[in-house]
């Protein structure tokens, strides 16, 4: 089962959540506005996929699919690499360029998704 797999991603959504409740976050969302659906893999992607859907419309992260329609952007990551992209480590474009992230949707709303869009990692 997928859900038996914890993701090193589970913490950094949930620390996400959180970021989303600050006031810094709420600025993210009255920016953005968009809505980012993002699947990760323990291993390789297309296989046991977790769902996430970021909602900077509401300021949610919830694991699922998003229900409201289509979302303006998604990603699909292999576990590691979501987090190297989420934590700064590596960067977004060169994450795609690499094969290492995939995109659907909106290209102007996936280039707002940035490792800004995480709270800074306090220990990880």
């Amino acid at each position: 089962m997928a859900d038996s797999t914890q993701l090193k991603s589970d913490a950094l959504l949930e620390q996400m959540k959180q970021h989303l409740s600050t006031d810094a976050g709420k600025a993210l969302v009255k920016k953005l506005g968009l809505v980012y659906q993002i699947n990760i893999a323990p291993k390789k992607m297309g296989f046991d996929e977790v769902t996430y859907t970021v909602d900077l419309k509401k300021g949610e992260v919830a694991k699922g699919s998003y229900e409201g329609g289509k979302p303006d952007a998604t990603f699909t990551f292999k576990d590691d690499d979501f987090v190297k992209v989420a934590t700064g480590k590596m960067n977004p474009q060169i994450a795609f360029m690499r094969g290492l992230m995939k995109v659907k949707g909106s290209l102007s709303a996936a280039q707002k998704f940035t490792p800004d869009l995480f709270p800074k990692p306090s220990k990880m």
